[in-house]
């Protein structure tokens, strides 16, 4: 991967003009919205001439501003956490109507995107799974939590991994054809990723592979697919569409199992009560 600007800069700080340095620094201070700011904002914003900020630019090896905007927007394509959208930033009351359009058009996306058979056989495969296994990294591991803490209300046999500070290899190694693995894989996934896939496709477990749309290179190689998507109209990605999957899936599970379900939520509830761990 090539070295995006803020890295071009610490490269070349040094070598800077002090008027680019100004420029540099600017940039650097600012670089979550970067975006949204033209040339002539940032030559009037730090004193310099237009000249000197194109001339900045060619340094860190950009034919114009226009392919630093293309830059900031393929860094937030990545996951990058930076502002590519000027209404997001503003103190309007448009904000929250953009949120929400936003946070609709991702929800609808992934519901539409699901077919009823593939629901169906998903949550009847968790339900007779012998071992669940929940797999997620990064921004993917609260997600795989939350889908446990749901899941273990339900039926036992449901595990997280990696636990932290500890390695895959023992969860996976034992897994056999009765077992099926949910696997989180959100964009900027780790650089291991791909041979964790490769490993699960010769295993006989079977895999369900919840992620947006980068890792839909891994479809075929998965029993499931089920997408989410999570642009925001603003920095951070939107979580939103995958936790009401997830909801989704551990509803599904427990009108599946309805009767051992509620027992063992019963008998959950009566052990919170006499262990006095949750409040009224």
């Amino acid at each position: 991967m090539r070295p995006h600007i803020g890295q071009r800069i610490s490269a070349q700080y040094a070598d800077l003009t002090a008027q680019e340095q100004r420029v540099a620094a600017f940039i650097l201070d600012h670089f979550d919205d970067l975006a949204v700011y033209s040339a002539a904002d940032l030559a009037r914003l730090t004193g310099v001439s237009k000249s000197t900020v194109s001339r900045l630019f060619k340094r860190l090896g950009f034919e114009s501003f226009q392919a630093v905007k293309r830059h900031a927007r393929e860094l937030r394509s990545q996951g990058v956490p930076l502002v590519t959208d000027p209404e997001a930033v503003a103190g309007n009351g448009e904000r929250f109507k953009r949120h929400h359009e936003r946070e609709r058009q991702n929800l609808r996306s992934a519901l539409e995107g699901i077919e009823p058979r593939t629901f169906e056989a998903v949550v009847a495969r968790l339900d007779s799974a012998r071992r669940v296994v929940i797999v997620g990294f990064r921004n993917g591991y609260p997600l795989a939590i939350h889908l446990r803490q749901q899941l273990i209300q339900a039926r036992s046999g449901v595990s997280l991994a990696p636990e932290p500070n500890q390695s895959l290899a023992e969860e996976l190694v034992e897994l056999g054809e009765d077992d099926l693995v949910v696997l989180f894989g959100f964009r900027r996934r780790p650089s291991g990723f791909d041979a964790l896939v490769q490993e699960l496709t010769v295993m006989p477990c079977r895999v369900l592979l919840i992620a947006d749309a980068t890792a839909a290179g891994y479809a075929e190689q998965v029993d499931w697919w089920m997408e989410c998507p999570i642009d925001s109209v603003s920095a951070f990605d939107s979580y939103a569409s995958a936790m009401s999957l997830i909801s989704l899936l551990a509803n599904g599970v427990l009108h599946h199992r309805l009767a051992q379900g509620r027992a063992r939520i019963d008998a959950v509830s009566d052990l919170y009560q006499r262990l006095d761990e949750l409040s009224p």
